[in-house]
């Protein structure tokens, strides 16, 4: 029988490819900003670093803080983020018929994503998504993108070879750390970077939405 899938392994980046988080996270980093007394930087310059660790992130954002106002503003962020933001979050549409549609066909799922452990186990559990993934990871178990750690870990864990896997994301984060080991990948454009942005690392291919990338991945 003839395979009826492009991929063995499909590996998902989390927040801006499957969760519709934007607005949350930006929300979160703003209010740890302001409650450690920082600058509010914009919107746009807020979500550029959607993707990476949270160490990195804030460093990113804010260059030259001190390791100790580091770890104060992750903190606020965590507790904003997962207990007191009232901004909503939605798995994008698609999203569950996607996964349940691909683990059904017998294809391995992961994700590996820049949140840390406690928060992507929150969104898992508040989403339901948990059973579908044969393994996660974070940066508390790897490194941060585009650190291709992670990509390694999954492979070695799902015993796949990197030619049989593609990586899904959003960001040139995603794109950067997949082309770093040669693995397929796919940009998503619905969420935080541009396709130009992206369109250096080379993605085989790019989708708007989750449905679209569905019938590709089973074409």
């Amino acid at each position: 029988m003839s395979k009826t899938h492009r991929f063995d392994l499909v590996i998902f980046d989390w927040d801006g490819t499957l969760m519709n988080s934007e607005a949350r996270i930006v929300d979160a980093i703003q209010s740890a900003a302001q409650f450690c007394g920082l600058p509010i930087l914009s919107h746009h310059d807020s979500k550029q670093i959607i993707g990476l660790s949270l160490d990195n992130a804030i460093n990113q954002l804010y260059p030259g803080v001190e390791p100790g106002l580091v770890v104060e503003v992750a903190k606020a962020y965590t507790q904003h983020f997962l207990h007191d933001s009232v901004v909503d979050m939605q798995p994008y549409e698609g999203a569950q018929d996607l996964l349940s549609e691909l683990h059904g066909r017998g294809i391995k799922l992961a994700v590996a994503t820049g949140k840390s452990r406690t928060g992507l186990d929150a969104v898992l559990a508040l989403t339901g998504f948990e059973p579908y993934f044969h393994i996660t990871r974070t940066p508390v178990e790897s490194a941060s993108k585009p650190d291709p750690l992670m990509l390694k870990q999954i492979l070695e864990f799902c015993n796949v070879d990197v030619s049989q896997a593609v990586m899904v994301g959003d960001t040139s984060f995603d794109m950067q750390m997949a082309q770093a080991i040669q693995m397929p990948r796919v940009a998503m454009s619905h969420g935080v970077h541009t396709l130009e942005q992206m369109a250096g690392f080379e993605p085989m291919s790019n989708f708007d939405n989750l449905s679209a990338l569905g019938r590709w991945l089973l074409s």
